[in-house]
């Protein structure tokens, strides 16, 4: 699984114009299944991110969780991470999961993050989505599991 993380003070996403998850302090997760990615590269993913020491400790280094810190994550479903540039001038996304198994993976991906005691916003797989996002740092980081 791909995910660019995004350290946020805030963060929603919207579809036709309704805000459908929004958080303050915590990550944004735009996440991809790519072929051939398993239920198992999921929980392994949401515990990294989970661990994952982004957030400033009271001497301003980046050494607390989102949880240490009592943040949420907003997740998002982002296939075109799934993107080769390597040909041409059009992205190719033959690397992404296949939409239905894309769609589960997903999921269990938020499950798999909520059961880490984390609270979880969503978008909507697979609709059109407007992200509106304050990004702290900035931070953004590239995870591939």
């Amino acid at each position: 699984m791909r995910c660019l993380l995004q350290r946020v003070s805030k963060a929603s996403v919207s579809v036709d114009d309704a805000v459908i998850g929004e958080i303050e302090e915590g990550l944004l997760l735009l996440v991809c299944a790519m072929q051939g990615d398993t239920a198992e590269q999921s929980a392994k993913l949401a515990a990294k991110i989970s661990k994952l020491r982004i957030f400033r400790d009271d001497e301003g280094r980046m050494n607390k969780s989102v949880k240490d810190i009592g943040g949420s994550c907003l997740i998002v479903s982002q296939f075109t991470l799934a993107a080769d540039t390597s040909r041409g001038n059009r992205p190719g996304f033959s690397a992404a999961a296949a939409p239905e198994d894309g769609k589960a993976l997903y999921e269990q991906f938020c499950q798999d993050v909520r059961e880490l005691g984390l609270p979880v916003e969503t978008g909507e797989f697979g609709a059109d989505m407007k992200v509106d996002l304050r990004n702290d740092g900035p931070v953004t980081i590239w995870i591939d599991i």
